[in-house]
């Protein structure tokens, strides 16, 4: 199953000694699937100690949800406290609001202070679908970045602009004469600071995050705390196989998604990548003795049993997907929606309503042909619909998503 060892310690149980060797407690094990762990040898000297080290991993709550994506991350730190470690979560409340500038060719919007904390009570929630709560410390780092101009000063004296400018990121935004704000410049030494406030021996991220990772052991050097150890995970590629997974770009599995959504997106996974979802999701290897249809069905059944709800939602979404793209016909069950009053219906609008989209990507979707009247595509000419054709008919959207629209004129 999903986890990387075996039962968790909780509190106080911690059997840490020499853990540098193969075990599911030693460096071996904790550095499988790992990108980078830098300095080399640091994280087998600390185990040396015996102690169990602070793991940090720092979210920033600019979205609602996280995804699978994010799970690469976490799987690993739950490793660590399976092996006796805390994790110390940290929500980037502040850090949010400069906004990450890794792998950006612009800069991020600016968030709302109330929306970073409503998207912070989501990550804390969804990220315990994997860590253990007992041995999580989560912290908010506006408890600490919300210092004093002196303070600031300080720590902006840590690093240098050419520094700074190393990242692949400014590098190319500077050389093309893109804006880049002096706040961007700063995220990366508030990132850092996180790492002197919280005391962390190891620090864990995506390969995206390797230049910030490494200068926050600068910036912990300039405070005169011991430095961490630096780990990256490969980033996982998103549902089209090309970028990474992402929100943004619409290529991702949200881990608190409707069991039936979670599958289907697994199943639409290329075969190519399939390989490293195994690897990053589930820690073993493809069976080669299965075909990749059985492979991708066997992938998305146990992701959606963990994330969906267990055994029984993953056999339901499974049948789901198999009425409506192996057998081609609509689900057993369809939730009704009612008729706006009226005789002429607006299609992107109630589309809109319906399925939680905005009207422009409603009507991309009738040009593209993914909106279907009891299976009959509509067009873009079908923008404004007398209510009587749409009354007691099956409105699906995209593959997954159905209404049975009542009411109307009769």
């Amino acid at each position: 199953m999903l986890g990387e060892a075996g039962s968790v310690r909780r509190r106080g149980e911690s059997s840490i000694a020499r853990m540098s060797g193969r075990g599911t407690s030693g460096a071996d094990f904790l550095l499988r699937n790992v990108e980078n762990a830098l300095p080399e040898g640091e994280l087998e000297r600390m185990l040396e100690e015996g102690r169990p080290l602070r793991v940090k991993l720092g979210l920033d709550p600019t979205a609602p949800d996280i995804h699978l994506g994010h799970t690469v991350v976490l799987r690993k730190l739950r490793a660590f406290q399976d092996a006796g470690h805390v994790v110390v979560l940290i929500v980037g409340d502040y850090t949010a609001r400069v906004g990450d500038p890794s792998g950006r060719s612009t800069a991020r919007p600016q968030l709302d202070p109330e929306e970073i904390d409503r998207n912070a009570d989501t990550y804390r929630q969804q990220a315990f679908t994997v860590l253990d709560p007992d041995r999580t410390e989560v912290v908010h780092n506006g408890e600490w970045l919300d210092m004093k101009a002196e303070e600031l000063f300080r720590l902006a004296r840590t690093a240098t602009v050419a520094q700074l400018l190393e990242r692949d990121d400014f590098a190319a935004r500077f050389a093309a004469g893109s804006p880049i704000s002096v706040l961007e410049l700063l995220y990366p030494l508030l990132q850092g600071y996180d790492s002197v406030a919280v005391r962390a021996d190891v620090e864990l991220g995506g390969t995206d995050q390797l230049f910030n990772l490494l200068l926050a052991r600068q910036v912990q050097q300039a405070y005169g705390v011991p430095q961490q150890v630096a780990i990256t995970m490969p980033l996982l590629p998103g549902t089209d196989g090309v970028r990474r997974m992402s929100k943004s770009e619409g290529n991702y599995v949200g881990v608190t998604e409707p069991p039936e959504e979670i599958f289907g997106k697994l199943m639409s996974i290329p075969d190519d990548v399939m390989p490293a979802y195994y690897r990053l999701l589930l820690d073993r290897d493809v069976d080669p003795a299965l075909p990749p249809v059985e492979a991708k069905r066997a992938l998305a059944r146990e992701l959606t049993a963990h994330f969906g709800g267990g055994e029984e939602a993953a056999r339901a979404a499974e049948a789901h997907f198999d009425r409506l793209h192996v057998e081609h016909e609509a689900p057993e069950e369809v939730e009704d929606a009612m008729l706006p009053e009226g005789e002429t219906v607006h299609l992107p609008a109630l589309i809109a309503d319906l399925f939680g989209l905005s009207r422009s990507e409603a009507r991309r979707l009738l040009s593209q042909g993914g909106v279907k009247l009891d299976g009959e595509p509509l067009s873009d000419s079908d923008l404004d619909v007398p209510a009587e054709r749409l009354r007691d008919r099956l409105l699906q959207v995209g593959r997954r998503r159905f209404k049975r629209l009542r009411g109307g004129p009769s």
